[in-house]
């Protein structure tokens, strides 16, 4: 069974979020073997400058390193990564599984983002849109296109 993994900087709190992601969580069950891992954000000033927000993407890149499998897919969620059609993401999905990839791994990063060394490292750097979402929204928003996925593969009428 494919395991996924989203790795998240920062915890939810708001309920309507967890609410959310125990229903992606609930329904991917029988898809894939799914682990959400909440990191700490680095604590920073109000107005933090260019170089404590460097060291604090830094930081949390060393958390979110140690917590790749080896031999997975790194998919770095940021705004400058491909702008992917759901078809397209399930594709991608489906092409790893099929060339025996077992373990795919989502990064989230804070509200700073990802720092520079873990977008170089991914096998895709994925964009939700052209906008900016909070990143809680993103971690429901990428759960959904996760199951989405799923379903475009197994043909359902999920997707319409």
């Amino acid at each position: 069974m494919l395991q996924i993994h989203l790795l998240c900087i920062g915890k939810l709190k708001e309920r309507f979020y967890t609410d959310a992601s125990k229903e992606y969580e609930k329904r991917l069950s029988s898809h894939c073997k799914l682990t959400i891992s909440e990191l700490p954000e680095e604590r920073l000033p109000d107005k933090p400058s260019a170089t404590e927000i460097d060291i604090a993407l830094h930081k949390e890149a060393e958390k979110i390193r140690a917590n790749i499998p080896k031999g997975a897919n790194l998919i770095a969620l940021c705004i400058e990564g491909k702008l992917s059609s759901s078809e397209d993401l399930a594709k991608q999905m489906h092409n790893w599984m099929l060339t025996g990839s077992s373990t795919l791994v989502f990064v989230i990063g804070g509200s700073h983002g990802l720092h520079k060394s873990i977008k170089d490292a991914a096998n895709l750097r994925l964009s939700m849109s052209k906008m900016t979402f909070p990143h809680h929204l993103a971690r429901i928003m990428i759960l959904e296109q996760i199951y989405r996925s799923f379903q475009i593969i197994a043909g359902t009428k999920y997707h319409k």
